[in-house]
């Protein structure tokens, strides 16, 4: 058997058979005009490309996505030729020129006379060790390989055009994309994102485009929305051994998805990181862009930035599975990862979006102590209710059955109060608890209602206790004598009587937990459904 290597590798188990005749031509190494040994193929979504020798060649798929359209011979060699504009920003040297495949009496040729039949961008071919998603896998990449990433980043964006005209991209852009995306991975419900992952997504956006819009244009009006790169990602950057950083790969194809703020760029990369299990070069990749910026507001707008990238990403994984000339292993493997890249999408919206949260049952289910171990602004109706009286929270007040500070009116009264505190928290952009029994179904209802009008998430976690439990702790509560709660045994016993279990709920906004569990597993099991980990 000869040791003489293949002509070409074509990536993914491809057949070459399956590639239109002008883009099959580069994998003959005789086709091009240098030294080639083999040839090996590998394909995105949107392109081919092919490495041969000293020189990579990028062929763009004729696909119309809707967001891109590669359709025409003309739209290639337009974008072929905007891609080697735009790229030479980040790295001029790699960046060479644009080449023909032409035809001439029925054979093609890589320049040369006769008729164009497609385009390629040729560039230097980058050694596959440099990069830097490589650097990551053989565990080479630590805190100074992503600062100086950063650094570069920061100076690209500094010296990056901005203006009017660009600006405007800053708000109305990323509304379309994300109205664009929900359309797009229509078809991928049930398949790569769960129906629940897409509503919460939806509900997530609705919220921060309705309640943040003023942050995204305050940094449109500072200059943060540039012609930024696009496409940051891992694959795309090379790392030289003297610690010099070349950027590659920006969209060329949607000024829309390229005119972004800053803090689009910045958040594609800390997911990439975190998608590889990187968290903490994330973070020193994010402390280092903000010293050399000086962007101290790119926190506020972080989450949603990674939200999307993620969501992109997992959207253009699944766009593998409907190419017929990607193989059944890579669509399975595109299939898994577009399923990892919607989960931390919504990882970063649920950390993002703020929730009401109402706790929900008798005295001495431990509704304060879970509260307590959430450890988010917290309301509570003992509270309030003394607050409302003039009294302290740790004063004494106990009351026959809806007398005095527990009458009815009272009751009223404090959650009112606790409502209008509540929906004070979550303009801050926070989440609140409201610590109380809500017995009635009209409390929760209003409750649910001003999430409805907030654009938040609601969550009634109800917690369920034995008639022992709860006497055993009323008479640790009464020895003590701590606590801003008058409720004891007699209170139970009539709260019991009069207590509609909030069924009305749906299964998505009710949780029910078995009380006699240790509060920070509650709380484990409420942030769990909250989508922000256990």
């Amino acid at each position: 058997m000869s040791d003489k290597p293949p002509p070409a590798i074509v990536g993914g188990g491809m057949q070459p058979e399956a590639l239109p005749a002008p883009v099959r031509a580069f994998l003959d190494p005789s086709f091009y005009p240098h030294p080639v040994g083999r040839v090996e193929m590998v394909q995105t979504h949107i392109s081919y490309v092919f490495l041969a020798g000293d020189y990579a060649y990028k062929v763009k798929k004729a696909v119309d996505f809707g967001f891109l359209d590669y359709s025409t011979l003309g739209r290639r060699r337009y974008y072929c030729r905007q891609e080697l504009l735009l790229n030479r920003r980040f790295c001029a040297d790699v960046y060479l020129d644009v080449v023909a495949v032409r035809e001439r009496d029925g054979r093609l040729s890589l320049g040369g006379r006769g008729r164009p039949v497609e385009y390629a961008v040729r560039m230097r071919r980058v050694p596959e060790e440099r990069m830097f998603h490589r650097l990551l896998e053989r565990g080479e990449a630590a805190a100074p390989t992503v600062e100086a990433i950063a650094g570069r980043l920061a100076r690209a964006h500094a010296d990056s055009p901005t203006g009017p005209h660009i600006a405007r991209y800053g708000t109305w852009a990323i509304a379309y994309a994300w109205r664009e995306n929900f359309l797009q991975w229509r078809e991928f419900i049930g398949e790569t994102i769960a129906p629940e992952q897409d509503s919460l997504l939806r509900g997530y956006v609705s919220w921060f485009l309705r309640r943040r819009r003023g942050l995204l244009r305050r940094r449109a009006a500072e200059g943060r929305v540039r012609d930024c790169h696009g496409d940051l990602r891992s694959e795309s950057i090379a790392v030289w051994p003297d610690g010099g950083v070349c950027i590659m790969d920006c969209i060329e194809f949607s000024r829309r998805l390229r005119y972004t703020d800053v803090a689009g760029d910045v958040a594609f990369l800390a997911m990439d990181l975190e998608f590889r299990g990187r968290p903490d070069l994330a973070d020193a990749f994010v402390r280092r862009y903000v010293e050399a910026s000086g962007d101290e507001g790119l926190a506020h707008v972080l989450d949603f930035y990674r939200c999307y990238r993620a969501a992109v990403r997992g959207k253009v994984e699944g766009f593998l599975l409907r190419q017929p000339e990607v193989p059944a292993e890579q669509k399975r493997e595109a299939e898994a990862r577009a399923r990892r890249y919607f989960d931390l999408a919504c990882r970063y919206a649920a950390r993002d979006w703020p929730a009401l949260v109402i706790t929900c049952g008798l005295a001495g289910s431990g509704k304060s102590s879970l509260a307590r171990a959430l450890g988010l602004a917290t309301v509570s109706s003992d509270v309030v209710r003394k607050e409302l009286a003039g009294l302290a929270p740790e004063q004494e007040a106990s009351a026959p059955w809806q007398k005095g500070l527990y009458a009815p009116s009272m009751t009223e009264r404090t959650y009112r109060e606790m409502l209008s505190r509540a929906r004070a928290i979550l303009r801050e952009g926070r989440t609140a608890v409201l610590d109380a029994t809500f017995l009635r179904r009209r409390h929760r209802e209003r409750a649910r209602r001003l999430a409805q009008e907030e654009g938040v998430r609601f969550l009634c976690v109800e917690l369920r206790a034995s008639d022992d439990l709860v006497r055993q702790r009323l008479s640790g509560r009464e020895a003590a004598g701590a606590g801003p709660s008058d409720a004891d045994w007699q209170v139970y016993l009539r709260q019991k009587e009069v207590f509609e279990p909030p069924e009305e709920l749906p299964a998505g906004e009710r949780l029910s937990l078995d009380a006699s569990l240790p509060a920070h597993e509650l709380a484990a099991a409420v942030r769990q459904r909250l989508g922000a980990g256990g």
